[in-house]
């Protein structure tokens, strides 16, 4: 979460224009992450993460968190 939310509403925009998904291992475990765009408004960014270790049963149910990242306003 906190390597995605250090990134400026920009950053997000172009990054997140498609779904990123990738693999981290965290003590010895390897740990699944999706991170997709939920919303894009003239305000904010909404972006959410979702993370699971493959295994039955939080595989079918991954733990989720979102965040919103303000925009700077208009000039």
């Amino acid at each position: 979460m906190a390597r995605w939310s250090a990134k400026t509403s920009a950053e997000l925009i172009e990054t997140l224009g498609q779904l990123q998904n990738y693999e981290v291992e965290f003590d010895g475990n390897v740990f699944q992450v999706e991170v997709h765009m939920l919303e894009n408004t003239d305000r904010y960014v909404h972006v959410g993460l979702t993370v699971d270790d493959g295994v039955l049963p939080w595989a079918i149910v991954p733990a989720s968190d979102s965040f919103i990242c303000p925009k700077p306003p208009a000039s």
